[in-house]
């Protein structure tokens, strides 16, 4: 199979569904792989994380982009994503990351971890409770969407009266982050982005009435009090990014990772009894099947990448997911081995643009993982989960579990089992 039939083959749904054999038989061109004019794939490890770091390398700007989406500011979706950080270059990405950063910092995210298990405990009871006799209960659903959702919105003041709405808007709006969409997923990723923008319309003129202590209210007064620090446009943009960023990312570590634990039983055990192994066992998980399985940047300057020469003005596909499974990194790549000393996992990206909420979301799985393994003993799957057809972020639609008979209850040790109630 030739790169331009591997990428085609990555693109349909088979290929989303399962890219890792894509990913080898692309990798078997090289770490970068020339697939059309102009268009360049990069699969390896080392080669990823030059892209990402090097400013040779940016974002797709608003020129480029109407070279490319000619109507690209009529629709919802795109400029809720073109206009945000995530799609910007320096200076304007430094200035718009500037100011939500401080929410982020590592002391306040640490601060962060009794909320995050006082959540995660009350999600665990609900679970009990609708399991009881054996029924199936949906983990996407019941614990991994509710968990990272209800710390975003509180830190971006969102009543929880509204959390349950987002689930839906944001699958809608990320459609439009995939590396092909058709006019119909648009259209649905149109739908959702708007319902999103309104929202947050409303929510920004409440925080005007009624300021609190929260993100929301102090980006609305950075935007008010100087224009030229965040515009109106970018004010919006950047809202719907930290909320649909916030969660969706973190939904799917948390679904592949416990689908990931669930099927190696040996490993789920050693967590269970030495919980203190989290932050190898998250990082295992990112690498092993990142939620974040690519990205894309344009060449600024023409410069060679292991040993190909990338003209200005090129593509490239970045697969991350590709570059976490590297050979020439990781010994045994497609092995889940939460033991192995390695190089951190490209899942959350690298230099200028990394993740913004990597550590909030590597909090939250450390937190989750240990304590759904110890509360929930006989946490087994039920059934075959649901992958949802996408590329770019990959997760479960559906992954049905079943709670078992037994459970431990709040602060009781590990092996103390508790009949469930």
């Amino acid at each position: 199979m030739d790169a331009s039939e591997a990428v085609a083959l990555l693109m349909s749904p088979p290929g989303r569904l399962d890219p890792y054999p894509t990913y080898e038989r692309l990798r078997a061109h090289g770490p970068v792989v020339p697939t059309a004019a102009g268009f360049f794939v990069v699969t390896g490890y080392t080669e990823a994380d030059a892209v990402l770091r090097n400013p040779r390398f940016g974002v797709m700007d608003d020129e480029e982009r109407d070279g490319v989406f000619p109507h690209w500011q009529d629709s919802p979706a795109m400029m809720s994503i073109s206009q945000s950080m995530i799609r910007a270059n320096p200076p304007d990405h430094s200035r718009m990351r500037r100011l939500a950063a401080g929410v982020f910092t590592p002391r306040r995210v640490a601060a962060l971890r009794e909320v995050v298990a006082a959540q995660a405990d009350e999600l665990i009871d609900e679970m009990i409770r609708a399991g009881r006799g054996g029924a199936p209960v949906d983990f996407l659903g019941s614990f991994a969407y509710p968990l990272p959702v209800t710390v975003i919105c509180a830190l971006l003041g969102v009543p929880a009266a509204d959390w349950a709405q987002f689930r839906r808007w944001a699958s809608d709006l990320t459609g439009v982050l995939e590396p092909e969409i058709t006019p119909q997923e648009l259209a649905i990723a149109d739908a959702g982005a708007t319902e999103l923008r309104d929202y947050f319309t409303e929510l920004i003129a409440q925080r005007r009435r009624d300021p609190t202590d929260d993100l929301t209210t102090a980006l609305v007064q950075t935007h008010d009090a100087d224009g030229d620090r965040l515009s109106g446009e970018e004010l919006l943009a950047n809202l719907v990014l930290l909320l649909v960023a916030g969660f969706e990312t973190t939904t799917n570590l948390l679904g592949n990772g416990l689908f990931v634990l669930l099927t190696h039983p040996e490993s789920a055990t050693a967590l269970r009894d030495q919980p203190e192994l989290a932050p190898g066992y998250v990082d295992e998980l990112l690498r092993y099947d990142s939620p974040v399985q690519l990205t894309t940047r344009t060449v600024r300057e023409s410069v060679p990448l292991a040993g190909v020469e990338l003209p200005a003005g090129s593509w490239l596909l970045v697969l991350l997911g590709a570059a976490n499974r590297d050979p020439a990194r990781f010994t045994d790549p497609a092995r889940f081995d939460p033991g192995r000393a390695q190089s951190p996992p490209l899942s959350f990206g690298a230099g200028a643009h990394y993740c913004l909420g990597a550590g909030l979301a590597r909090l939250e799985a450390q937190v989750a993982f240990p304590l759904l393994l110890r509360r929930l003993p006989e946490l087994a799957l039920a059934g075959e989960p649901i992958r949802r057809n996408r590329l770019t972020l990959r997760g479960y639609e559906t992954l049905p579990v079943t709670v078992g008979a037994v459970a431990v209850d709040h602060g009781t040790p590990a092996g103390a089992a508790l009949s469930t109630p």
